[in-house]
């Protein structure tokens, strides 16, 4: 009986994760329309830059992906995506937003 209420309180949390994880996207997004990235970007479609579901694609299983993409969202880049550069971002957007945004991308 103790081990069917551990169960349950374990499937309960997670349920409770996964409803945060969908109100901390929601926040991330409107994040990064704040910070200025949607001018440049969407989830689904190419703008100037990458569609973000494309550097999720692109980055997924690569455990360094979350610190290389804060530091190119930071100082900015190109190359990688096509000739036009992404400027940089630092310091105009906090660097624990920098770091919200690039986990949300992330998961998309």
């Amino acid at each position: 009986m103790k081990a069917l209420f551990i169960l349950a309180a374990a499937a309960s949390s997670l349920l409770l994760a996964g409803q945060a994880a969908a109100v901390d996207a929601g926040a991330a997004e409107a994040l990064a329309q704040k910070s200025g990235c949607l001018a440049c970007h969407s989830v689904a479609n190419k703008i100037v830059g990458p569609a973000y579901k494309d550097v999720a694609a692109k980055y997924r299983g690569d455990k360094t992906a979350e610190a290389k993409l804060i530091a190119k969202v930071k100082a900015g880049g190109s190359g990688v995506w096509g000739p036009i550069p992404m400027p940089a971002n630092s310091p105009h957007v906090k660097d624990e937003d920098i770091k919200t945004i690039v986990q949300w991308v992330l998961t998309l």
